[in-house]
């Protein structure tokens, strides 16, 4: 018999992964490839959707070909960076516009509503062919699903769908209000599903045979799933390009009082279940900066020692801005600022600030959730679960836990994106 593996697509903001596992959760193949960034102007950002295709692609046939051959491959989930918005001509199926990246600044820094009306405006100012269905807006799932299917699938999952600011995450519908006051046509919309769900079969040309896609989810949720958070009041914390925070608040639609996002942790079946959502613009991404603008180190790995040797007194913080402030903030016409350096001030002090800068945002972000969910009678955060690249760092995970003065765990699979994408299928 073929052995029973799920492919995990996980498609992020800085590279494309693919990741095979075992039905009991274990690594069995990875690849992925790095994923170019385009910053036209100043605080914009952008994609291109075809390599974002190309990459996907690639990485899965090299996935596949480690795990043995497609026949062992049973299903697949995908994860995405949400928010980035495509537009893509229905007949073609050629993007008409670069991808706009959730970082980006010329609308919103986030959701996807804002995002569209603009490329709508640029490319379809009249919204003829956008009423007459000629064109498609997608999420990057719903972009890979399309092409995954060979054009036969528009669709895209509940969490996804809940970051757009066009659909009504209560009643589970794309909201009329929303989309009139965007002038986006209903047309261009996806067929919004339940996070485990028939997304369609993969193209047999792709990888050898056509594979069920059976699981779909935005990566900071899938990042939960990962991280099995599906009791109300459990956290998780994920360090990739920013840092995302979400609080599992159960059947419950919880608002918050202190600046965070309501959204859509997961849907299974007919049954939704909520979270409270913290967003830091700049988590992994401060370190890519202190590497590659500043030449501060060579390797990421390099930080815990740096930060261990820094003076811990030195006075030096770093407020990483450089898109804004996310949660609980939301100050878009903030900047970055390094202060407090003096003379004794190096590399080191400047790069344990940067880590310093992110656990103090993290600290932020969890007393604004510790206070809403006393609010809705879920008790104080008691621990913390975190994933992404910055937790190989034991230095600042411990920061972290001191200043939060609560347990942090970090995943034994660093993974948990992909890893959550592939329970989703294997469910």
């Amino acid at each position: 018999m073929a052995a029973q593996y799920l492919l995990a697509i996980d498609q992020g903001t800085t590279s494309t992964r693919a990741m095979i596992f075992d039905i009991a959760g274990a690594i069995v193949a990875s690849s992925a490839e790095p994923l170019q960034q385009h910053f036209p102007r100043a605080g914009w950002v952008e994609h291109d959707a075809a390599e974002i295709w190309g990459s996907v692609v690639s990485v899965c046939r090299q996935a596949i070909k480690s795990a043995g051959g497609v026949e062992n491959i049973i299903a697949i989930g995908i994860t995405n960076q949400r928010e980035t918005t495509v537009l893509w001509d229905k007949n073609t199926g050629a993007p008409l516009h670069r991808a706009i990246v959730w970082q980006d600044r010329r609308t919103d820094p986030y959701f996807s509503g804002t995002k569209l009306k603009w490329l709508l405006d640029k490319v379809d100012p009249d919204r003829q062919a956008a009423g007459a269905g000629d064109i498609c807006f997608g999420t990057i799932d719903s972009w890979l699903i399309w092409n995954l299917t060979g054009g036969a699938v528009h669709a895209t999952d509940t969490t996804n769908a809940a970051r757009t600011m066009l659909y009504d995450i209560g009643r589970g519908q794309w909201d009329d209000e929303l989309l009139q006051r965007l002038n986006v046509p209903r047309e261009v919309l996806p067929e919004v599903k339940p996070s485990c769900a028939d997304f369609g079969g993969t193209e047999a040309k792709l990888f050898g045979r056509s594979i069920a896609i059976l699981g779909v989810a935005g990566d900071q949720q899938a990042a939960s799933i990962g991280q099995a958070c599906f009791k109300p009041g459990m956290i998780k914390s994920t360090y990739g390009t920013g840092c995302f925070v979400l609080a599992n608040t159960g059947a419950d639609k919880t608002l918050s009082a202190n600046k965070l996002l309501t959204t859509v942790a997961y849907r299974l079946g007919d049954e939704t279940t909520y979270a409270l959502e913290g967003s830091i613009f700049m988590a992994g991404a401060t370190l890519q900066w202190l590497r590659d603008q500043m030449g501060m180190f060579g390797d990421a790995a390099e930080t815990e020692a740096m930060a261990k040797a820094a003076d811990p007194h030195s006075g030096v913080y770093l407020v990483p801005a450089f898109a804004g402030l996310g949660a609980p903030y939301w100050d878009a016409h903030a900047r970055g600022a390094l202060i407090g350096l003096t003379r004794g001030a190096g590399k080191a002090e400047i790069v344990r600030a940067g880590l310093e800068a992110v656990a103090f945002q993290t600290r932020d972000l969890m007393i604004a959730i510790g206070a809403d969910m006393e609010l809705a009678d879920l008790g104080a955060p008691t621990r913390l679960r975190v994933d992404g690249g910055m937790v190989a760092n034991s230095w600042f995970l411990q920061f972290l836990a001191d200043i939060l003065d609560m347990p942090v765990d970090r995943a034994r699979i660093n993974e948990t994106t992909a890893l959550g994408a592939a329970y989703l299928a294997g469910l």
